[in-house]
């Protein structure tokens, strides 16, 4: 097949930990690589967001079209919805001019699927929607903090009715796109999201800590991921003082993310906010910002760490707790969307209610005075996460729903096709 995957905001290119630079742009990346692994060629069409950038890159056989549309400059996700029209209009052009015709457009977030739908009404491709966020249930935890314009709302319903196959990303997405979006459960597809077993596996924890500088005999709580408000990292922070004064468990805490590699206060605001709060807590000293880093190092951070921490006050899939699960970390996740999924309450860790400082305090001290459990969870995580969350089968899924909606035959019906006309090719040249 050829795929044109379409992220207007998440660029494959771009390093995830920024406050716009997060799942999915992970996604996009791996879906991307594993289809291409599989033999199709993939595109994917990005804002340019530098001035510097060519109109097509290159990753790992991938095209990455760095469309031109608003200004060559980075912006906040919540501006760029003038600029869709523009994006859109290019695209049509591009599509028009290629010798081999796409066979399907992937969108992802609602921008990307507005842009697709012009596409599809100008060009007639069908279009799979992966939304990653749904507008009306951001809306709902965040309220005005929430920078997007109500007319988000309008536009994903038009995409819940009229793109060929909705990507759930978890049971709860599932839920939300039929009760808030009235979808039709019979074009909706699950599919999660993934990890990849080459870049993210086991590391001895006395080698991780060793190799990061961390000590040896302390209690490690990690956090990792963009740091971002309805992260709920503030939770963690007063999850460790909890920890210190109801448990007398001094846990030594890590913040993995950012928009620079140092903890920059300017790149990153709010770490200051963090930090105070770890000042009002007495936790301070135990409490370390590490900065972004990059994906080849992660194995070392995941593995390095007791247990992985993360409670959002809402999460559509959440990346995170299924890449420490690959390193064999227990993870205590808030009860919110995709974590209730990826973790297994009381088998692989623990899901907490989010903003409760003291329900995470009560698992982490559970951890802390019984480390064989905290084993016997990152054994039970691993397991769960390669045989549900590899990037591989999660390519191998969405292969089967471009397959249908593009109308070509599944793998299996090509194979004996193929084999069909083999046998009579053959037949005819005994017989002829």
């Amino acid at each position: 097949m050829k795929i044109a995957m379409i992220s207007e905001h998440a660029s494959p290119l771009a390093l995830a930990g920024g406050v716009d630079s997060g799942g999915q742009n992970i996604y996009v990346a791996n879906v991307a690589r594993q289809l291409h692994r599989a033999g199709h060629e993939v595109d994917v069409f990005t804002r340019r967001d530098r001035s510097l950038l060519p109109l097509v890159s290159e990753m790992d056989g991938i095209r990455i079209i760095n469309v031109p549309a608003g200004p060559p400059r980075q912006l906040a996700k919540e501006r760029l919805l003038p600029y869709m029209d523009e994006f859109a209009d290019f695209l049509v052009s591009f599509f028009r001019n290629e010798r081999r015709p796409y066979d399907l457009i992937h969108a992802n977030f609602f921008m990307s699927g507005k842009v697709a739908l012009q596409v599809k009404r100008a060009l007639n491709l069908p279009v799979v929607m992966t939304f990653h966020a749904l507008g009306r249930v951001r809306r709902i935890h965040q309220g005005n903090d929430d920078g997007f314009p109500d007319e988000r709302f309008a536009i994903e319903d038009d995409l819940v009715r009229h793109s060929d196959v909705v990507i759930a990303e978890c049971p709860q997405d599932e839920i939300d796109l039929i009760d808030l979006y009235d979808a039709d459960p019979e074009r909706i597809e699950i599919v999660p999201c993934g990890f990849d077993v080459d870049e993210l596996q086991p590391v001895a924890r006395r080698e991780a800590r060793a190799t990061l500088g961390w000590p040896q005999d302390e209690f490690i709580v990690l956090q990792l991921g963009r740091l971002v408000q309805r992260k709920g990292i503030d939770n963690v922070i007063r999850g460790i003082g909890a920890l210190k004064r109801d448990h007398g468990v001094a846990a030594r805490l890590y913040i993995v993310g950012g928009n620079s590699e140092s903890p920059n206060e300017i790149a990153t605001p709010e770490i200051a906010r963090l930090r105070g709060i770890a000042v009002q807590e007495q936790v301070a000293a135990q409490t370390t910002f590490v900065g972004r880093r990059g994906r080849s190092h992660l194995s070392l951070f995941y593995s390095a760490a007791d247990v992985f921490v993360t409670t959002p006050w809402y999460e559509p899939f959440g990346i995170t707790p299924v890449e420490a699960m690959a390193c064999g970390t227990p993870v205590i996740g808030a009860d919110v969307g995709g974590i209730r999924y990826s973790v297994r309450d009381g088998a692989t860790g623990w899901l907490v209610p989010p903003r409760d400082p003291a329900a995470l305090a009560a698992r982490l001290a559970h951890l802390h005075a019984n480390p064989a459990r905290a084993r016997q969870m990152g054994e039970a995580g691993l397991a769960r996460a390669q045989s549900e969350f590899t990037w591989e089968g999660v390519a191998r899924s969405l292969e089967h729903v471009y397959r249908r909606v593009a109308r070509l035959p599944q793998p299996r019906e090509r194979d004996e096709a193929i084999a069909a006309r083999s046998a009579r090719s053959a037949a005819g040249g005994a017989f002829g």
